[in-house]
């Protein structure tokens, strides 16, 4: 159950993934209120971390609950790694004139 005291406790807490990458800090938390249940977290992904590259340098980052392993002093999720088609890949470089 989903308690005022505990969404301001989540609020501002630091959220790594299971690998140790820094993501950013809950922003907010989506809730299902005839559940009474959380249904995502907001990250506020920090310019340069791991989630911010993943999603394009974007600041409010929805990540399901499902992906929370765990809440406590910090706050765990999934550690995600890009398809191949999702990778960057570098532009081609035109051919160099002789």
């Amino acid at each position: 159950m989903v308690t005022i005291r505990g969404y301001a406790e989540t609020v501002k807490k630091d959220v790594f993934t299971t690998k140790g990458s820094y993501c950013g800090k809950i922003a907010d938390l989506d809730l299902d209120l005839e559940k009474f249940r959380v249904r995502s977290i907001v990250v506020d992904a920090v310019k340069g971390s791991f989630l911010s590259s993943m999603v394009g340098e974007k600041r409010g980052v929805i990540v399901p609950f499902a992906m929370v392993q765990a809440i406590g002093d910090i706050v765990i999720i999934k550690h995600i790694t890009p398809t191949v088609e999702e990778a960057k890949e570098e532009p081609a470089q035109p051919p160099a004139e002789e």
